[in-house]
């Protein structure tokens, strides 16, 4: 691809979505040339801030006046399907979707499909498992550099295992170069396992990666938090951030903190989702990944919660993946399916102001 810079659509301007706006209108390599959001008012005020004047009130209309090389979208999760394939049939060179992907692993596989078919780079968005420093951690585990994988560990998978969730998994399955093959669990508290949505449910239990590793899987945070990966020799940690890393022990048998510095990230300012966007930037310039976030990335996670569920419903059996049944649905919760607040309301242009633009 040319050094020209790359046109980008941002589809959807609620608060992630401008938080997008925001990064790609740092990057030099890219242009920020057009907007669809359905809420007039948030529309004309978001491509001011951005100075963009192609305004749309959806992906539609947008795609009907203009083909861009990136579509970005972060809608809620219940239109996230029509926009990217709309994308993808509007022939972009790469489009973006949001966590979580989907309700639906059928509308999950749709989506990757649309894209595969096409050859249109399909990247996720704003994992942990984009930062630099989680990257470079999984490089020299999946390098052997201390030694063979032997065990792993998640913490604090509750609350929204599709949702949040989404980062345990992804982290989990990038350190271990791996995927998970078989889930057990238990869930908790009854009312939210018999609920359609993963609002309040809480998984304990058991997977099993397609390495042969065995990950105990905790509801809640134990001494730990977040994922553990460890060899004979070593322990790598991440609690939502840089990863720690143990190497060795001491004479009480304790674990030794290791000085192995990561690679400075001149885009840190944006965290995570900085990195994200700029592995998508590149990707497509050279027409292929590897990307930090992929759609196959969020559709894992996506199915991993919905076999922890079903496991957990069927009283602990175990549940292998990839599910047979693609029309199975874990709904994430209100708030991420149909874009309200977490009070229940829509968010306005004076909730943006006062988020982004530090307006009283």
């Amino acid at each position: 691809m040319s050094d020209s810079k790359l046109q980008v659509a941002l589809i959807g301007c609620g608060n992630m979505g401008q938080h997008y706006g925001e990064v790609y209108s740092a990057y030099e390599d890219v242009d920020l040339v057009a907007i669809a959001e359905y809420n007039e008012v948030r529309r004309e005020s978001v491509g001011e801030r951005f100075g963009v004047k192609a305004l749309y009130k959806n992906a539609e209309e947008l795609f009907d006046d203009i083909v861009p090389d990136l579509a970005v979208v972060v809608l809620p999760v219940k239109y996230m399907k029509n926009a990217v394939i709309a994308a993808a049939q509007a022939g972009v060179k790469g489009v973006s979707a949001e966590k979580p992907i989907a309700a639906t692993l059928a509308d999950a596989d749709a989506m990757i499909e649309a894209c595969e078919s096409r050859r249109i780079v399909f990247a996720g968005g704003s994992l942990q498992r984009a930062m630099r420093e989680v990257q470079e951690a999984a490089s020299w585990l999946n390098n052997g550099d201390y030694g063979q994988i032997v065990g792993a560990s998640v913490h604090r998978f509750g609350g929204e295992i599709s949702g949040g969730g989404c980062q345990h998994i992804s982290v989990l399955r990038l350190l271990c170069d791996a995927e998970v093959a078989e889930v057990i669990g238990w869930g908790r508290p009854p009312e939210a396992l018999a609920g359609d949505h993963d609002g309040d449910l809480h998984i304990s239990g058991q997977f099993k990666m397609t390495n042969g590793v065995d990950v105990s899987v905790f509801a809640e945070e134990t001494s730990s938090g977040g994922v553990e990966v460890w060899t004979e020799d070593a322990l790598i940690s991440w609690d939502w951030g840089p990863p720690k890393i143990y190497q060795g022990f001491d004479n009480n048998g304790a674990r030794i903190l290791a000085e192995r510095p990561y690679t400075d990230d001149p885009w840190r300012r944006f965290g995570y989702l900085g990195a994200s966007v700029r592995s998508f930037i590149d990707a497509v310039r050279a027409g292929v990944g590897p990307l930090a976030v992929s759609g196959h990335d969020l559709r894992q996670a996506l199915e991993v919660a919905i076999a922890a569920k079903l496991s957990a419903l069927r009283h602990a059996a175990p549940v292998s993946l990839p599910l047979e049944d693609r029309s199975l649905t874990l709904y994430p919760t209100p708030g991420r399916w149909e874009g309200f607040d977490q009070q229940g309301r829509q968010r306005t242009v004076a909730d943006d102001a006062q988020r982004w633009l530090g307006d009283p």
